[in-house]
């Protein structure tokens, strides 16, 4: 019996494999939904701040104040080596390209129960597209 537990998660998509009294960590790995043209939502958490790791490949952190009813968006092209903490009552996803894999960590069972959604209108949808493909080309210069 060892004293060290392993995981490696392979499947695409958001799968919680930690999950413990009080925290869990989870893995998502890109799939068909975060990618940018796929992203039609944000998310908020009201009881847990979500640390975000990148382990590979390219992603990019979304964030927004929703004022009036519309968000103000702030992105991050995501580094590896740095850890990511989006506050609780942040509006947020993540924008992932082919082959990337991030790690999260977050109060447990937040993803069955400590969500909500604000769904973007086609002009924030754009708008938000827009500034993703810019910090991604920006970074190739």
């Amino acid at each position: 019996m060892s004293l060290i537990e392993k995981y490696a998660v392979k499947d695409s998509g958001y799968h919680p494999f930690l999950i413990r009294e009080g925290w869990q960590v989870a893995q998502l790995n890109a799939d068909e939904n975060q990618k940018i043209e796929n992203i039609t939502k944000l998310d908020v958490h009201f009881q847990t701040d979500e640390v975000f790791l990148l382990l590979k490949g390219k992603a990019v952190l979304i964030t927004a104040s929703i004022e009036s009813g519309k968000p103000l968006f702030e992105m991050e092209l995501m580094q590896a080596e740095v850890s990511y903490n989006i506050p609780k009552n942040v509006w947020h996803n993540i924008a992932m390209y082919d082959g990337c894999e991030v790690i999260i960590v977050e109060k447990s069972d937040t993803h069955l129960s400590d969500f909500e959604f604000h769904q973007l209108s086609e002009d924030e949808q754009m708008e938000m597209r827009e500034k993703v493909t810019s910090l991604i080309e920006n970074d190739k210069k």
